[in-house]
């Protein structure tokens, strides 16, 4: 059996490939850098993070984009020779108007590098592209809608690419209005037995998400709806473990086992409220000889565990938990906010063996922050750093960091507060309410560096500090880590809590910190 999540912690809208022997899935990033998260498999158990797709600023330029905008539902395909991954950059989403792009990169081969991106078109989120067998490519995405009293999702768009020219070609179809579930979503196009199958996202990505399948004998419809409708929701089992289950994706193994990818969340009991985010969980799928899709288990919940399909098992080694910073270059794991990594604010060659953060803006920006940060991926777990800062005032500062956007963190921060010296203490933000707990605040005035360390258990942060990495004493009392969760606050956003490093310098003047190691322990 394989045990849900297969992909813990921000890992949402996971696009599920088989090519050969070899299974890959590729997740949303939103503001992170680089864009989209991919991995690797052999047997739909283990999987591996390969290199991000998206690596250079041409690719995607994030800078200014809001919070939970940027790189949405990234869909990955194949064929004859050619991997294609589709995403959309989203510039605005709150409000009426979405402003984006939809583009499309090719590679050789899975683990990069991808092309310069072909821009596609942007008249919604969610683009997939469908190889047919006659050798015609079809891109699909959701149709957005601003009018007064229309519905904002406006059903699934179908257009021809053409890739000799590299863009749409021919006329745009609407090929699939939705059930009444609503937000119809995330469409991936399939096809077996003479039927092209649609395979939709519903009810929003929230507590009434949903998988919803349709099919048709032309591509481009009628497309009739599963009568027994959706396939997989968590709608009306509040107290179900596994929340927020739809957006899925269908792969057929090499043996002609049947599975789905789809999105995830395990709120703290009695609430909404999940610092890991939007996960990746899978189902195992049956066949009905009507020809439609159904959980192998019955039922529409999805399973917290699943029969692990007939392939030999094949782990991988695991990360260490501790990072030297020892590489020339980032660890995997590792994504920056909004701006790739460059020698102007970031090093691992000035001082060998550290990592060296050169301080910009504020943790309120949408554009040039210094920060490099990693998934949360377990409810329990310690993250530790050692530190060597000198600020010259209040206006730098550098530090440990659990970051969900500009509005909502908890940061362990040392600075310099005039006469009275170098000051260690935590300063938060929810839903944009920033505090200083001064009362806490150590004096570390001739510390020879600063040792922080964090603790989470459930909902509950400590923080902690040490001068020498033997003696450490609390810093500040107890935070609450639903703070750090997409609904906080009534807020509907879609990414979770990263935690990592970070150095402001409002200033201007660039003031470095240099960071000895990075741990992230499972307690």
């Amino acid at each position: 059996m394989i045990n849900n999540p297969i992909l813990s912690g921000f890992n949402p809208d996971a696009s599920l490939l088989r090519v050969g022997e070899d299974y890959y899935i590729a997740t949303s990033t939103f503001e992170w850098f680089p864009g989209v998260q991919l991995y690797h498999s052999k047997d739909l158990a283990n999987w591996q993070l390969i290199p991000h797709a998206l690596q250079r600023p041409t690719q995607v330029d994030l800078i200014g984009n809001p919070s939970s905008g940027g790189i949405w539902a990234p869909a990955i395909s194949y064929d004859k020779g050619i991997y294609y991954l589709l995403y959309t950059d989203v510039k605005a989403r709150k409000g009426v108007f979405k402003d984006l792009y939809n583009y499309l990169v090719t590679a050789d081969s899975m683990n990069g590098p991808w092309s310069e991106p072909v821009t596609l078109n942007g008249s919604g989120f969610d683009p997939y592209l469908f190889h047919d067998d006659d050798g015609t490519k079809w891109v699909l995405n959701m149709q957005w809608d601003f009018r007064d009293n229309h519905s904002r999702f406006g059903g699934i768009l179908l257009q021809q690419y053409d890739p000799s020219e590299q863009k749409l070609v021919g006329t745009i179809k609407k090929i699939y209005e939705g059930t009444d579930i609503g937000v119809t979503e995330g469409p991936q196009l399939f096809k077996r037995n003479g039927y092209y199958y649609l395979l939709v996202a519903e009810g929003g990505t929230g507590i009434n998400h949903a998988a919803t399948l349709a099919r048709s004998r032309t591509l481009d419809g009628p497309y009739v709806t599963d009568p027994s409708y959706p396939i997989m929701t968590t709608r009306g089992a509040p107290d179900y473990p596994l929340q927020n289950a739809g957006h899925g994706m269908i792969v057929e193994t090499q043996n002609g086992e049947w599975y789905m990818s789809h999105i995830c969340s395990r709120p703290f009991a009695g609430t909404k409220l999940n610092p890991l985010g939007r996960e990746t969980a899978m189902q195992r799928l049956r066949w009905t000889e009507d020809g439609w899709l159904r959980l192998a288990h019955e039922g529409r919940l999805p399973a917290m565990a699943f029969p692990a399909p007939d392939l030999k098992a094949y782990p991988f080694p695991e990360l260490p938990a501790k990072d030297d910073f020892d590489s020339p270059a980032l660890g995997l794991p590792y994504q920056t906010l909004r701006v790739p990594p460059c020698e102007s604010w970031l090093s691992l060659r000035e001082r060998p063996g550290y990592l060296r953060l050169r301080g910009r803006e504020s943790l309120s920006s949408w554009h040039h922050q210094s920060m490099v940060a990693r998934r949360l991926q377990h409810f329990s777990c310690a993250v530790e750093t050692s530190m060597a800062y000198e600020p010259e005032n209040f206006m730098q500062m550098a530090g440990l960091v659990f970051y969900y956007d500009e509005m909502d963190y908890f940061y362990l921060r040392v600075t310099h507060d005039g006469d009275n010296g170098r000051k260690l203490g935590v300063v938060s933000s929810s839903s944009g309410k920033y505090r200083e707990d001064r009362a806490s605040e150590l004096n570390v005035e001739g510390w020879p560096s600063y040792y922080l360390r964090a603790v989470v258990k459930e909902r509950a942060l400590h923080f902690f500090a040490s001068q020498d990495g033997e003696t450490w004493e609390p810093v500040g009392g107890e935070l609450d880590m639903g703070v750090l969760s997409d609904e906080y606050g009534g807020k509907l956003g879609f990414t979770g809590a990263m935690v990592g490093l970070c150095v402001q310098d409002l200033n201007g003047t660039k003031k470095h910190a240099d960071f000895d190691y990075f741990s992230y322990t499972v307690k």
